[in-house]
């Protein structure tokens, strides 16, 4: 509730944000448009003027200016001679006024027989209009009128627009509250469970689609979790019940006592098995809630399989398999424990899957496309139509014979979950009866 209200709370606040800059932009351009304007009409209104007094001059003379004693306050009226000197100045003794030929307007209405400019007076030390005509005897007739009714007419226009802001800003609020209401409505009628058949603005589809194939990824988490928790129950329940049922029978003294060492013998694979499902369970559940240990170093991969191929020689030479371990060193940078989980689960099954007297081949070293290993072997094999399920949980592709070998089901599971924690990818290659291939490709760069 908290989040809508600070959503419509923002959207108010920017829509008045925008009326209020536009405002001000707009007040500042008819400012201008209404100074424009005014100096437009103020130059015509002198220019007039000026040609009315310099009829009066060349007809009257100083007479005339002397007579009408300036038209108004705001206007100026000087007449400068052939040399500079001032003839007659309406606001300052002639006497007093310094040689006038430097002035800009005057300059230019000797050369092109009128001239004007905008500046500010020494004199009166306002802002003036300044417009000067050549005279038929070579003087200057120069009329000026101050700036001040320009400006002030555009400045008249504030508190005229400031009025019409705060009504408008009042409106805005008005209209944003509203128009807020309307945009936010769709949004808090959505339907999140089915996001997809919501008719709402069409900016709203990526995000849509987006909380849909989230609600289908954890529909999908929450079928997989079931079915692992399905799966874990039966796992644990297989060895659970054969343990209790052999350990029940040597109870009742059902058994004789030279067959006891067979069933504890079938009570302890049975609990190693058991032992075996649950470490793998906590391995994935690890990966799964990303809590293993990330601490990174670099691992010499060739010189981990060395390591994995001489643990897995009691294994190895029960069945008399051949292993031949090549390549290079070949460094990476990733967690050890479970680089090392990854080759071990892979090994160890092409040591159980394999053949008696097989062979199984580990290398590997740097490529093109970043560090690599390689496991072959000479074993079962794994039919094509079971090859994209096989990092499966609890998948097997010969349920009996995986049991028979103390297989959990989960230990391809924990090298994809491994591989995809370092980035890396997994191949199969395999066929039925033609043994496996399972290929681990590192990226470049780590």
């Amino acid at each position: 509730m908290k989040n809508k209200r600070q959503m419509r709370t923002k959207i108010q606040k920017s829509t008045e944000l925008v009326l209020v800059i536009t405002l001000l932009i707009s007040y500042a351009v008819l400012t201008l448009v209404v100074y424009q304007q005014s100096l437009s009409i103020m130059k015509r209104e002198v220019r007039q003027e000026t040609d009315y007094i310099r009829t009066a001059v060349l007809e009257a003379g100083e007479v005339y200016l002397e007579d009408i004693d300036s038209i108004d306050s705001d206007t100026r009226i000087t007449w400068v001679d052939l040399d500079g000197t001032v003839l007659y100045d309406s606001k300052e003794p002639a006497q007093t006024l310094e040689n006038h030929n430097s002035r800009a307007e005057i300059k230019l209405a000797r050369k092109n027989g009128s001239g004007e400019e905008i500046r500010i007076s020494d004199t009166m030390g306002k802002q003036l209009f300044y417009y000067a005509i050549l005279l038929d005897d070579g003087t200057v007739l120069r009329v000026s009128k101050t700036m001040d009714n320009v400006a002030t007419t555009a400045f008249n226009m504030f508190p005229v627009m400031i009025i019409l802001a705060i009504l408008m800003i009042g409106l805005a609020w008005i209209l944003s509250k509203w128009q807020t209401e309307k945009i936010i409505r769709p949004i808090n009628q959505l339907d999140i469970e089915h996001p997809l058949e919501n008719d709402v603005y069409e900016e709203l589809t990526p995000l849509l689609v987006a909380i849909d194939t989230q609600n289908k990824e954890k529909d999908a988490i929450a079928d997989m979790r079931k079915e692992f928790s399905a799966n874990v129950s039966h796992e644990l329940k297989t060895p659970l019940t054969s343990i209790s049922g052999y350990a029940e029978i040597i109870q009742n003294g059902m058994v004789k006592e030279q067959d006891i060492p067979g069933f504890a013998g079938r009570i302890y694979k049975e609990a190693r098995r058991l032992i075996t499902l649950v470490e793998d369970i906590i391995k994935l559940s690890k990966l799964d809630d990303e809590s293993v240990e990330l601490e990174k170093e670099n691992v010499d991969l060739y010189g981990l399989c060395r390591e994995v191929c001489s643990r897995l020689a009691p294994q190895i030479e029960e069945k008399h398999v051949h292993v031949e371990v090549m390549g290079e060193q070949v460094y990476y940078r990733g967690i050890r424990q479970i680089l090392d989980e990854m080759i071990y689960n892979i090994c160890e099954n092409g040591v159980k899957y394999n053949v008696t007297g097989g062979e199984l081949s580990v290398w590997a070293g740097n490529t093109l496309n970043g560090p690599k290993v390689v496991i072959s072997d000479s074993g079962i094999g794994i039919p094509k139509e079971h090859q994209g399920r096989i990092f499966e949980r609890f998948y097997r592709v010969d349920k009996s014979h995986s049991k028979e070998h103390g297989g959990t089901g989960l230990g391809l599971s924990i090298v994809k979950h491994g591989a995809l924690l370092h980035g890396a990818e997994v191949h199969v290659e395999s066929a039925y009866g033609s043994g496996t291939k399972v290929i681990i490709q590192f990226p470049n760069g780590n």
